[in-house]
């Protein structure tokens, strides 16, 4: 029996961490620390038309007790988000603890900006915050418990549901990816039409030099009588 559950419990063994797997595609959760004016970004490849949802929460160093302690609701963060192309998609400032969403319209790196508003409070000032950041991309940004009480589905529902999201999102990094290949293949073919024409813009002044050199050799000869 003992040689039987071994496989079954290595079979469960395995769907359980691809299970873990795939329950973390998609999200990403980080603290960091900045100090009085200091801006952090961040770069996340996002395909285009995919939801993603932002939550952060903020403390504050406490000199006394040299613990970060919860921030005061005076202090606020602004959020800046960038598509590939430089346009702004969000700029918004929020309270000491709050949740971003954006959609994004053109697939790439976008870049998402955090940094307080520390100058506006003496006591923030010359110390240190700690911010948790938690970003939710594609069907990860979805709240599945909320849609299915508003829109009353059943389990069976909800999980088709989940799984219809999943392949949508799959599709659409699928669709990505192959603009990236159709990008790097632009880029490879353009690199190496300049290498091309660079190689035969050497060859013509070879030869244009080898011309000339014979030439003045040959005017140099005759100058001297020697041919």
């Amino acid at each position: 029996m003992a040689g039987v559950d071994s496989p079954r419990r290595l079979a469960m063994g395995r769907r359980a961490l691809l299970l873990v797997v795939l329950c973390a595609v998609g999200v990403r959760g980080l603290y960091f620390h900045i100090g009085e004016t200091e801006k952090r970004c961040f770069i996340e490849e996002i395909p285009d038309e995919t939801m993603v949802i932002g939550n952060y929460r903020t403390q504050m160093w406490d000199k006394q007790k040299e613990v970060f302690l919860p921030s005061t609701p005076g202090l606020g963060m602004h959020v800046e988000v960038k598509d590939p192309e430089g346009k702004v998609v969000l700029s918004r400032q929020y309270g000491s603890e709050g949740r971003f969403t954006f959609t994004s319209h053109t697939p790439g790196d976008h870049q998402i900006c955090l940094h307080s508003n520390s100058t506006r409070m003496a006591l923030f000032a010359g110390g240190r915050l700690r911010v948790h950041l938690d970003i939710q991309v594609g069907e990860h940004a979805n709240n599945y418990p909320e849609i299915a009480a508003k829109d009353k589905l059943t389990e069976l529902q909800l999980r088709a549901r989940q799984l219809l999201d999943q392949v949508e999102q799959i599709q659409k990094e699928q669709d990505y990816q192959r603009y990236r290949e159709e990008r790097f293949r632009l880029t490879s073919e353009s690199t190496n039409q300049r290498v091309l024409w660079w190689s035969i813009a050497q060859t013509v002044i070879l030869i244009l030099t080898g011309i000339w050199q014979m030439r003045h050799l040959k005017s140099f000869f005759e100058a001297k009588k020697l041919v």
